[in-house]
C-alpha cells in the first residue's frame, strides 16, 4: 500500500514534527538566555535591584529590566541601578539583544569590544559611568547602531573617524568626556544623524565648526557648549534646515551672528551666551517658529530687530548681558506666547512697550540695569502667573502698576534705584507668595502697611519718603529676616512688638525721626547680626539686654540722644563694627573696646573716658596745682619711669628668647574679644612652644593667662627672597578669616605685625591635625578622658563626623560667602580637631576670593600640595570651587582607607591608586582601613569611598558641587544598605 506525501495525514505529521522541533529550539533558547541572566546577576554581585531575579521565576521576560520579543531577550534596561564593576564580557551570549541601557551607574574599564558579538545591537547607552581610555578605531563593527550615548564618562584621545562609518546612526552623544584631539569632520557623512551632542569636552583642540557639518540635513539638535569651538559662526549654519535646538555657548566664537541662522524654519532654541560674539543682531529674521531666543552674555551691539516681534511662537526672549542700545520694539510686547523676558544689563533706553503682559501670560520680567524711562507696563500680571518683576537700576518713574496689587503669583519685586513715586498698590503687600521686596532708592511717599504677606522675608525700602509710625502689627510677620528702612521720614517709637521677630537678622532704621527709648525686651533677636539706628532722636540708656544678642556683630547707635553708661557686658559680643559716637554717654569705656578696631566708636561723647581716674580728673575744675598735687605728679613720674625701665628689660628678655628686636613697633589688630595682650604672645614665642612648621614659618602653642587658656600662633617671617609672596599669604588669610564665621572654620582671634614678622593668632585646637590621627598616631599626646588616645586610630563614626564637618565648612565657603572663597590648599594637615573631634578648616594663606560669582579667577602661579591638587589646576592656573572638591575627595579617601595622599612622589597619589583599584574590578571592602573596618559600617564606608572617587574625577564637570557632596555624604549614613561589604565600583 502506498502513502501519498500530499495526503492530509502526512501534512499533519510533518507540521507536528516542525512544531515539536520549534518548541525544542525555543525551550533550549529560553534556558540558555535564563542561564546568561543568572550569570549576569552573579556578576553584578546581587545588588538589591536584582533580588527578584530567581531561577524559579516563571519567566525572565516578566522581569522589569528585561524585554523580550517572541519570548527571546532583546533589551536590557538598568538605568540608575547602582551597578558596580566592569562590563559583563558574556552579555552578547544573548544572541538577539538589540537594546542596552546602562546609564547612571558605576561601571568601569575600557570600551567593551565584546559588544561586537552583539550583531543586532542598534541602541547602546553607557552614559554617566566611569569608562576610560579611547573609543576603539573599529567601533564601526557595530554597524547597525542607531543610538550611541557614551556621554559623561572619562573617554580620552581622539574621537575616531570610525564613528562616521556608522551609517545608520541617528543619535551620537559624546558630551562630557576627556577627548583631547579634534572632532572629525567626517561626522558630516552621517546623513541620518538627528542629534549631535559634543558639549563640555573642553580638552578638545581649538577648532572651527567643520564645513562638512553643513551636510547634516536631518540634524535637529547640535550641542557643542564649552567644546573649544572658535572662529565665527559660519553662514552654512542656515543649511541645517531641520535644526530645532542650537547651543554653542561658553566657547570662543567671535564676529557677528549670521543672518542665515534666523532663516531656519524649525529653530526653537538658540544658546550663544558666554562667547565673544560682537556686531548686531540681524535685522531680518525669517524663521517664525523660534520659541526660545537666547543670545545673552555676548558683546552684541546695536538695536533689537523689530522682526523679533514677528516670531509668533516665541516663548522666551533672552538678550541679557550684552551692549544692546536703542528702544525695545513695541511689537515684542504683543507676542501671544511670550512668558520669559530677560533684557537686563544692556544700554537700552526709551519706554517699555505698554502691551507687555496684555496678550501673553508673563512669568518672568527682567529689564534691570538699562537706561529705561517712563512707567512699568500696566498689564504685566494680567495672566496671573507673573513670578518676578526685576527692573532695578533704570530711570523708570511714576507709580507702580495697580495690577500688581492683585498679583498673587508674585514672588519678588525689585525696582530699587529708579525714580518711582507715589503710593504702593494696596494689595501688593499682602500678595500670597511675596517673598522679596526691594524698593530702596526711589521717591515713594507712603506709610508702612499694617498687613504684609506671611512669606515676606526681605523688605528693603531705604532712601525713600515713607512716613508715619512703624506699625505694631509687624510682629505677626514672623518670616521677616531683613527690614531696611533707612533714610525715610518714619516717626514715633520703635514698637516693642518688633522684637518678637525671631528670624530677623538685619534691622536698619537709621536716618529717620524715631523717638523714645531703645527696646529692651529683645530676647527673640537671637539671629540679629546687624542693627543700625543712627541719626534719629532716640533717648535713654543702652539696655543691658543688648549684651545678650549672640549673633550681633554690627551695631550703630550714633547721632542720637542716648545717655548713661555703656554696659560693660557689651564687650562680650563679637562686634566687627561699633559706633556710639555723638550721643551723651558717660562713664568708663569697657576695656574690651580699648583696641584699634574701635578707635572711632566713641567720638563726641564728652562724658566718656578710658579709665575712671581720667574721668575724675577731667570733670574737676583745676585752677591751680597745689604742692600736694605737685608731689603726687612727681611720684607718678617716678612710677612711670620705673615702668618703662622694667618694660625695656622685659622686651630685651623677649628678644633674647625669640630673636625679636627690642625697638620694633608692633601693630595689634583684634577681631574678637580678647583676655590677653601682644606681650603675652611675644613672651611665648620660644622653641619649647613650637608644635609645627611649614614653608612660611612656625606654629606655637602659647599660654596667654593664668586660667590655662591656649592660643595657636602662626609666625610668618619676611625674607628678601619671599617677602612679597608671604605678605600676600598673610593678607589673604587675614582678609578671609576676619570676615567669615562658621563652626567648621578656624577662628582668627587677632593679628600682630611689624616690619619683619607677622603673627596670626587662632583658637587652639586641642586634638591637633587630622593627618596626625590618620598617619602619624605615635606623635599625638595622650589626652585624658578621650576615647581616641595615644596610638589608637579614630573610629569610623569619628571619621564620618569629621568628613561632614569639612563638607559643611566648604559649603559655607563656596555657597554662602559673597564672593565665594576658594581654599586652594585643602589637605588633612589643614583640618584641625577640637576637643570633641569637630573638624575646622585652617591655613587660608593660599585662599583666594572669586572676583565674581561663578567666574573663575586667574592666579599668577600654581599653589597647593601634591596628592591633593586637582589635575587641571596643575596644568592651567585657573581656579574655581571644583579644585577644593577634588582635595575634599582625597581627604575622604584618606578617611576611608587610612592611606596617605601621596606615597612617594606626585605620580603615585591616593586618588590615582583608588581609580586604578576600581578599574581592576576589586571589591571596595578590600580597600578599607583595617583599623576601623566593622561589619555594620561597611556599606557606609563603601558609599564614602564612592563619593571620594566622584569628587576626584579628572573632569571638573564630573565632580559634584560641595552642596551636592554634602547631601550625598549625609544620605550615605541614612540610606546606605546594610551589610553588603562586597561592593565594587
Amino acid at each position: 500500500m502506498t502513502t501519498s506525501f500530499s495526503s492530509p495525514e502526512t501534512i499533519s505529521f510533518f507540521l507536528l514534527l516542525l512544531l515539536l522541533c520549534s518548541h525544542h529550539v525555543n525551550s533550549h533558547l529560553y534556558e540558555q538566555e535564563h542561564s546568561v541572566l543568572l550569570r549576569l546577576n552573579h556578576f553584578w554581585h546581587n545588588q538589591p535591584p536584582l533580588h527578584h531575579w530567581r531561577s524559579s521565576n516563571a519567566s525572565h521576560c516578566t522581569w522589569p529590566e528585561v524585554q523580550c520579543t517572541n519570548n527571546s531577550v532583546t533589551a536590557l534596561l538598568f538605568p540608575s541601578y547602582n551597578l558596580n564593576g566592569t562590563f559583563p564580557p558574556f552579555i552578547c551570549d544573548l544572541k538577539n539583544l538589540t537594546f542596552i541601557d546602562l546609564q547612571y551607574n558605576f561601571i568601569t574599564g575600557g570600551f567593551p569590544t565584546t559588544l561586537y558579538n552583539c550583531s543586532n545591537l542598534n541602541y547602546l547607552d553607557l552614559s554617566q559611568n566611569y569608562f576610560v581610555g579611547s573609543i576603539p578605531d573599529d567601533i564601526d563593527r557595530l554597524s547597525r547602531l542607531q543610538f550611541l550615548n557614551l556621554g559623561a564618562n572619562n573617554f580620552s584621545g581622539d574621537i575616531p573617524t570610525a564613528v562616521s562609518r556608522l551609517s545608520e546612526l541617528r543619535y551620537l552623544h559624546l558630551f562630557m568626556n576627556q577627548f583631547n584631539g579634534t572632532y572629525p569632520s567626517e561626522i558630516g557623512n552621517l546623513s541620518n544623524l538627528e542629534e549631535l551632542l559634543l558639549a563640555y569636552n573642553s580638552n578638545l583642540l581649538p577648532a572651527e565648526l567643520p564645513p562638512s557639518f553643513a551636510q547634516l540635513k536631518k540634524l535637529t539638535f547640535l550641542w557643542m557648549a564649552k567644546s573649544n569651538v572658535n572662529g565665527e559662526i559660519p553662514e552654512w549654519i542656515g543649511n541645517l534646515t531641520a535644526l530645532e535646538r542650537l547651543d554653542l555657548s561658553k566657547n570662543h566664537l567671535i564676529g557677528e551672528i549670521p543672518s542665515s541662522l534666523f532663516t531656519l524654519k524649525n529653530l526653537s532654541i538658540v544658546y550663544l551666551y558666554k562667547n565673544n560674539l560682537s556686531g548686531k543682531i540681524p535685522q531680518r529674521i525669517d524663521s517664525k517658529k523660534i520659541t526660545e531666543y537666547d543670545l545673552s552674555e555676548n558683546n552684541l551691539t546695536g538695536r533689537i530687530p523689530a522682526d523679533i516681534g514677528e516670531l509668533q511662537e516665541l516663548t522666551a526672549l533672552l538678550l541679557c548681558l550684552n551692549q544692546l542700545s536703542g528702544e525695545i520694539p513695541e511689537s515684542i510686547g504683543r507676542l501671544p506666547l511670550l512668558t520669559d523676558v530677560r533684557l537686563f544689563s544692556n544700554n537700552l533706553n526709551g519706554t517699555l512697550p505698554p502691551d507687555f503682559g496684555r496678550n501673553s501670560i508673563l512669568e518672568s520680567f527682567q529689564v534691570s540695569s538699562n537706561k529705561l524711562t517712563g512707567n512699568l507696563p500696566e498689564h504685566l500680571c494680567s495672566g496671573g502667573k507673573l513670578k518676578g518683576v526685576i527692573a532695578y537700576d533704570n530711570n523708570l518713574s511714576g507709580e507702580l502698576p495697580e495690577s500688581l496689587g492683585s498679583c498673587d503669583s508674585l514672588f519678588i519685586i525689585d525696582v530699587h534705584k529708579n525714580n518711582f513715586s507715589g503710593k504702593i498698590p494696596v494689595g501688593l503687600w499682602t500678595s500670597l507668595n511675596l517673598t522679596l521686596v526691594m524698593m530702596n532708592d526711589n521717591s515713594f511717599m507712603d506709610e508702612l502697611p499694617r498687613r504684609i504677606s506671611k512669606n515676606l522675608a526681605r523688605l528693603q525700602i531705604g532712601n525713600n519718603k515713607f512716613s508715619g509710625k512703624i506699625p505694631s502689627e509687624l510682629s505677626s510677620f514672623w518670616n521677616l529676616t531683613e527690614f531696611e528702612a533707612s533714610n525715610n521720614r518714619l516717626t514715633g517709637r520703635i514698637p516693642e512688638e518688633l522684637t518678637a521677630l525671631s528670624k530677623m537678622n538685619k534691622l536698619l532704621l537709621d536716618g529717620n525721626q524715631l523717638t523714645g527709648e531703645l527696646p529692651w525686651n529683645i530676647i527673640s533677636w537671637k539671629s540679629l547680626h546687624s542693627l543700625k539706628l543712627s541719626r534719629n532722636h532716640l533717648s535713654g540708656k543702652i539696655p543691658n539686654e543688648f549684651c545678650n544678642l549672640p549673633s550681633l556683630n554690627d551695631l550703630d547707635l550714633s547721632e542720637n540722644r542716648l545717655s548713661g553708661t555703656i554696659p560693660i557686658e557689651l564687650g562680650n559680643l563679637n562686634l566687627n563694627f561699633l559706633n556710639l559716637s555723638s550721643n551723651f554717654l558717660s562713664g568708663k569705656i569697657p576695656p574690651a573696646f580699648g583696641n584699634e578696631i574701635y578707635a572711632r566708636s566713641f567720638l563726641n561723647n564728652p562724658g566718656l573716658c578710658l579709665n575712671l581716674d581720667g574721668c575724675s580728673l577731667r570733670t574737676q575744675n583745676l585752677r591751680k596745682i597745689s604742692s600736694q598735687h605737685l608731689a603726687l605728679i612727681v611720684c607718678l613720674g617716678v612710677i612711670i619711669s620705673i615702668f618703662f625701665v622694667v618694660s625695656a628689660l622685659y622686651i630685651i628678655k623677649i628678644y633674647t628668647k625669640t630673636g625679636i628686636k627690642a625697638d620694633v613697633e608692633w601693630k595689634f589688630t583684634s577681631f574678637q574679644r580678647l583676655n590677653f595682650s601682644e606681650g603675652n604672645l611675644l613672651s611665648g614665642l620660644s622653641e619649647n612652644n613650637v608644635i609645627g612648621s611649614g614653608g612660611s614659618g612656625k606654629v606655637y602653642r602659647i599660654p596667654v593667662n593664668n586660667l590655662g587658656d591656649m592660643v595657636a600662633v602662626k609666625r610668618i617671617w619676611n625674607s628678601r627672597k619671599s617677602d612679597h609672596k608671604l605678605e600676600k599669604e598673610f593678607m589673604a588669610e587675614v582678609e578671609i578669616l576676619s570676615l567669615i564665621r562658621h563652626n567648621n572654620i578656624i577662628k582668627l582671634l587677632c593679628c600682630v605685625s611689624c616690619e619683619s614678622t607677622r603673627l596670626l593668632v587662632y583658637e587652639y585646637m586641642e586634638k591637633q591635625s587630622l593627618d596626625k590621627w590618620l598617619h602619624n598616631k605615635n606623635s599625638l599626646p595622650r589626652i585624658a578622658g578621650s576615647d581616641a588616645v595615644h596610638g589608637v586610630a579614630l573610629n569610623w563614626p569619628m571619621r564620618f563626623q569629621i568628613a561632614v564637618g569639612v563638607a559643611q565648612g566648604l559649603c559655607y565657603m563656596h555657597h554662602e560667602c559673597s564672593p565665594p572663597v576658594i581654599h586652594r590648599d585643602l589637605k588633612s594637615s589643614n583640618i584641625l580637631l577640637d576637643s570633641d573631634f569637630n573638624a575646622k578648616i585652617a591655613d587660608f594663606g593660599l585662599a583666594k576670593m572669586l572676583v565674581k560669582q561663578g567666574e573663575p579667577a586667574s592666579v599668577s602661579a600654581v599653589a597647593g600640595s601634591f596628592g591633593y591638587m586637582a589635575p587641571e589646576y596643575a596644568q592651567i592656573p585657573r581656579i574655581n570651587e571644583k579644585i577644593d572638591v577634588f582635595s575634599f575627595g582625597v581627604i575622604l579617601l584618606e578617611l576611608v582607607t587610612g592611606k596617605e595622599a601621596l606615597t612617594g612622589n606626585e605620580d603615585s597619589s591616593l586618588a590615582m591608586w583608588a581609580w586604578e583599584f576600581i578599574k581592576q574590578g576589586k571589591a571596595i571592602v578590600e580597600a578599607l582601613d583595617e583599623d576601623v573596618k566593622e561589619t555594620h559600617y561597611l556599606d557606609e564606608m563603601c558609599s564614602v569611598f564612592k563619593l571620594g572617587l566622584i569628587c576626584t574625577s579628572s573632569a571638573p564637570t564630573s565632580r559634584p558641587s560641595m552642596n551636592q557632596a554634602l547631601q550625598i555624604l549625609v544620605r550615605s549614613r541614612t540610606m546606605a544598605p546594610q551589610n553588603h561589604g562586597d561592593q565594587k565600583v
